[in-house]
């Protein structure tokens, strides 16, 4: 028996796949229309940012609206820190919901 082979990924697979999880009611869609996560960010830096840095060496912070969605996708899923991390780069609905490209190169998420 001869199968259909996998050709791999078609130019417009990424927008038909979120498309095609928004018509199936995809909570993290609506979440991000609904709640304006930058609106928080203001109180988050001035939670999270002291203005005594010393130097500019190491590295820079993670963007705390950023970290807010994980946090928030945390609670909502019931995930530890490890399994956040495997489930961002492993679910394009999260990635997405956190405006994370497809194709980026950086290493956005590293706890330890």
């Amino acid at each position: 028996m001869e199968y259909q082979k996998r050709r791999g990924m078609s130019l417009f697979e990424h927008e038909n796949t979120m498309e095609s999880l928004s018509k199936m009611g995809n909570p993290l869609v609506v979440l991000k229309d609904i709640v304006d996560f930058e609106q928080f960010r203001s109180i988050l830096e001035s939670l999270f940012t002291n203005g005594h840095k010393k130097s500019k060496a190491g590295r820079k912070p993670i963007d705390p609206v950023f970290m807010l969605k994980v946090l928030f996708l945390q609670r909502l899923y019931n995930i530890s820190d490890h399994q956040i991390e495997y489930q961002i780069k492993d679910r394009m609905s999260f990635r997405e919901f956190l405006d994370i490209l497809r194709n980026s190169t950086s290493n956005w998420l590293r706890w330890g």
